[in-house]
């Protein structure tokens, strides 16, 4: 029976996987770009992100755009299974097929 994934359930972290899926896998996003899409302020997309990328589920990628500073966040092999897993998880619940 799956369980859900602790890291993956809390709902900014949720969002983020969900919106990183979307994307072809591995193609990174810019984290202002994501920033806006969520509605999330610096300090917690930040933190979240680091959460994640401790879990390996995400790669942080920054670099240089000119002299700008750019930073982007891609989801990884390992996110991808994990969140495929935290959607069946959920889809489970909904249908109630899984129990809570």
């Amino acid at each position: 029976m799956p369980a859900p994934d602790e890291v993956i359930h809390q709902t900014m972290r949720l969002k983020i996987m969900a919106t990183l899926h979307a994307m072809p896998l591995g193609e990174p996003l810019e984290v202002s770009r994501l920033k806006q899409m969520l509605d999330a302020s610096d300090g917690n997309l930040g933190s979240h992100l680091t959460t994640l990328e401790k879990a390996a589920y995400v790669r942080v990628l920054k670099d240089y755009v000119g002299k700008k500073p750019r930073t982007r966040v891609a989801l990884t092999k390992v996110g991808a299974r994990a969140y495929a897993v935290h959607a069946a998880y959920l889809r489970g619940v909904l249908d109630g097929d899984t129990p809570v």
